[in-house]
């Protein structure tokens, strides 16, 4: 047994840095979205190594990820040493410098992110979705300012959108769980309806309903006076909020809408950005030209921190007008968009996606996709809802397809617990409703093939015989 001695002492080692750093991290780490209590009896899973769509803990075991990072955003899978490379270049080259000044990696990113924007002109860099959001409502506020006494500054959200997590940006989001807590909150914000054809706001049947939804943001307008409204913010996907993609008569409605009473578009593409939807961006499914257009996630497909507040050039001219008044121009700064690791990191994710045709894979592993679930539906009576475009795809459980009684948030998170323990992350709707957290997401990365969405899907199908014994 001698011969064996190192390899015990070596696995032995391994096992106790393992640990060793499983305890360092419930000692000291404040996780996301997490109630800690939890690891009083179990440990966080801590990711080592990812490659491919494939991740690996520190304690050997391997997951399929199908949510791309968990939060949406490493669209081209782990392990890209081509993206890594450049970075580590661009890091000794110049890893910083202040956005009032140029770097190349920033001038050569925002070109070629507006080839795949037409008709916007302008990109502001910043480092999280939520920042790239508040850049956009600041514009917003200081052309109230600029253009009249200020009293055009207020900002129309949709009920079930999400845009990010600072005080300004929960002012603007519909999903009451996650804004409990943390008022009061900035004013000048108010909402209109969701677009949920499977929970219709207005009791309407699609095809036979005049898409009360879209044309409710006029109510919404009119309740708060046109006078004060400068825009409307949306996701293109509603995302976080149930995966809900908009009847496609719905942003012609909101476009006119907006033009009658002089409002502003702002689209957060924060989640759906760089293909996700099988489309450069997700508005760009719809007949919609929006005025600001944000953005971060897979920008940079999780290789580096950007984000992106991108504006048509007619918007950005409102601030550079040579009219006397020393305030009138932006007037803001984001301290890490002048890192030039993102723009590099950028610039090699949009190689990679024209180069290995991952838009057109998203579209093909899409309807895929959508068509294995369908079957799901059939055999599994609890899935009430089967929704979404390119690989963003929402699956709502409900307990009565009759009534659509939501299936309980414990369940849900029971059938995404049991993926994970067969070695299959999923997403789900958390703690955003008070009764509609009830969705499961998938978001796989856009390299996927076929063997791996039937992996995904088999593993839903186990999950959901499990928790409601079907």
């Amino acid at each position: 047994m001698r011969e064996f001695e190192p390899m015990n002492t070596m696995l032995s080692a391994t096992t106790a840095a393992n640990d060793d750093i499983i305890a360092t991290d419930k000692a000291t780490v404040w996780h996301h979205l997490t109630q800690h209590q939890q690891w009083e009896e179990k440990d966080p899973i801590v990711i080592s190594k990812g490659v491919g769509m494939r991740v690996t803990d520190v304690k050997g075991k391997s997951y399929l990820d199908a949510t791309s990072g968990g939060v949406w955003c490493v669209n081209l899978g782990f392990g890209r040493e081509r993206i890594a490379d450049a970075v580590r270049q661009q890091l000794i080259d110049l890893c910083y410098f202040a956005g009032s000044y140029a770097t190349e990696p920033g001038a050569e990113f925002a070109q070629k992110l507006l080839s795949k924007m037409p008709g916007l002109g302008r990109v502001y860099f910043s480092s999280s979705g939520s920042e790239a959001n508040e850049k956009g409502y600041k514009m917003v506020r200081q052309l109230a300012h600029m253009n009249g006494d200020g009293t055009k500054h207020k900002i129309i959200y949709r009920d079930r959108d999400y845009h990010g997590t600072t005080i300004g940006a929960l002012s603007s989001t519909g999903h009451e769980q996650r804004v409990a807590q943390y008022g009061p909150f900035a004013p000048g914000f108010s909402s209109f309806s969701h677009c949920l054809c499977y929970r219709c706001p207005f009791g309407k049947t699609y095809g036979s309903c005049n898409i009360e939804c879209a044309r409710d943001l006029e109510t919404a307008i009119l309740r708060e006076g046109p006078d004060s409204v400068g825009a409307v913010v949306l996701e293109p996907i509603t995302a976080g909020g149930g995966v809900i993609p908009p009847p496609p008569e719905y942003f012609p409605i909101i476009q006119e809408i907006c033009q009658r009473y002089g409002v502003l578009i702002h689209i957060d593409e924060v989640v759906c950005g760089l293909g996700r939807t099988g489309e450069w961006f997700g508005y760009q499914h719809y007949d919609v030209k929006p005025d600001i257009v944000t953005m971060a996630k897979g920008v940079a497909s999780g290789y580096a921190a950007i984000s992106c507040t991108v504006t048509t050039e007619a918007l950005f001219n409102e601030f550079k007008r040579a009219d006397g008044n020393p305030l009138n121009y932006f007037r803001d700064i984001s301290t890490f968009g002048g890192c030039t690791s993102g723009p590099v990191a950028g610039i090699e994710t949009l190689a990679i996606l024209e180069e290995e045709n991952l838009i057109q894979n998203t579209r093909d592993m899409g309807d895929y996709l959508m068509d294995q679930l369908y079957a799901l539906q059939e055999k599994h009576a609890v899935i009430g809802d089967v929704r979404g475009k390119g690989l963003f795809v929402g699956i709502e459980l409900v307990t009565d397809r009759a009534t659509k009684t939501p299936a309980s948030e414990a369940q849900t998170g029971q059938v995404a617990g049991h993926c994970l323990e067969h070695g299959v992350m999923i997403g789900r709707t958390n703690r955003s409703f008070s009764d509609l957290n009830n969705t499961l997401y998938l978001s796989p990365a856009l390299i996927t093939t076929k063997t791996e969405l039937d992996e995904i899907v088999s593993a839903i199908d186990a999950g959901l015989s499990a928790v409601f014994k079907q």
